[in-house]
């Protein structure tokens, strides 16, 4: 059966106000980003979010004012914005229900949700800040669904009296959003480079829209089984998305849109210039193809990666 439909048809269906929602990628690498800016199109509002190591995608969920509870690690786009900045002024601002856990905790409590486990014992936070400190008390946890009362809950370890763990929340997950290099209509990917948590998070949800650079034949997927990330049973619609991670990179693909992220990194510093930037390059834009054509033919080769090299470098100087 092909899952095969139109990135706003995958939205409508498969995002619902309130959800639980994990995006896929990491900062800079292979975010989903037309998904997001399709969720803000269409007005879709009020998500818990499970950060993970995030970046442009959820600041712009959060500056949006999409976002009620937010379990974050890092969000920042690397190497441009030390911490994004409408995540930071919403939560020094008290605008944003923040919890802040470790990136190696949010990355086990992910894995442990594909695992089906009801909770996840750790001691890597005991004695931190991360579990002396709550960024959301659990006075306001009781009144947010879809988030735990306990940030955590210590407990012994009940092969060893007297061993105190971390017993984690394992979240929940409506939603996943993740961009892959290929996909075939039946829901089959193959991610190349460093997964991250895609895999995780495409089993874990309970619904799963992948975005993809190529949409391949369900018989040419197969030939080499080795390159497949997540089986076709996890994946509820396949979006063909050329250039759907910009401005983030796609391994083997394309490079990060440096220049796009900087333009980001100075309109995001006032509510009023990130609003207006929204309008520009969201809201006036129709769809993924019109956004690309705003962006110019030029500009998108020239984010193309030299094989050998794995990034965008302009050879013909190299060459001299």
């Amino acid at each position: 059966m092909s899952k095969v439909c139109t990135l706003s048809e995958a939205v409508s269906k498969y995002v619902k106000n309130g959800d639980h929602i994990v995006i896929g990628g990491f900062t800079t690498n292979r975010k989903p980003y037309a998904a997001v800016y399709e969720i803000l199109r269409q007005g879709l509002t009020d998500f818990v979010g499970e950060g993970g190591p995030a970046g442009g995608d959820w600041d712009l969920l959060i500056g949006e004012h999409r976002v009620k509870a937010y379990n974050n690690c890092y969000t920042a786009n690397s190497g441009v914005t030390n911490v994004s900045r409408r995540f930071r002024d919403f939560f020094e601002k008290g605008m944003l229900n923040m919890e802040d856990y470790s990136q190696d905790a949010i990355m086990l409590m992910l894995h442990a949700a594909s695992l089906g486990l009801p909770f996840l014992p750790v001691k890597l936070m005991l004695g931190t800040d991360l579990a002396a400190k709550w960024g959301i008390s659990k006075e306001v946890r009781e009144t947010i669904d879809k988030i735990p009362n306990d940030k955590f809950v210590y407990m012994d370890n009940p092969f060893k009296p007297g061993d105190k763990v971390v017993a984690l929340p394992v979240p929940e997950i409506d939603v996943a959003i993740i961009h892959v290099q290929k996909a075939s209509p039946d829901g089959t990917c193959s991610i190349e480079g460093d997964e991250f948590h895609d895999v995780d998070i495409a089993i874990a949800s309970k619904r799963c829209i992948v975005t993809c650079e190529e949409l391949v034949s369900n018989e040419e997927i197969r030939k080499d089984p080795s390159k497949n990330s997540i089986f076709c049973a996890c994946v509820d619609a396949v979006v063909h998305t050329p250039y759907g991670a910009h401005p983030s990179q796609c391994y083997n693909y394309y490079d990060y849109d440096n220049a796009f992220l900087k333009t980001y990194d100075v309109a995001s510093k006032t509510q009023e210039d990130f609003e207006a930037f929204c309008k520009e390059w969201i809201y006036d834009v129709k769809d993924q193809y019109a956004y690309l054509d705003k962006l110019g033919a030029s500009r998108l080769i020239k984010l193309k990666v030299v094989p050998g090299l794995g990034y965008a470098c302009d050879m013909t100087k190299e060459a001299k």
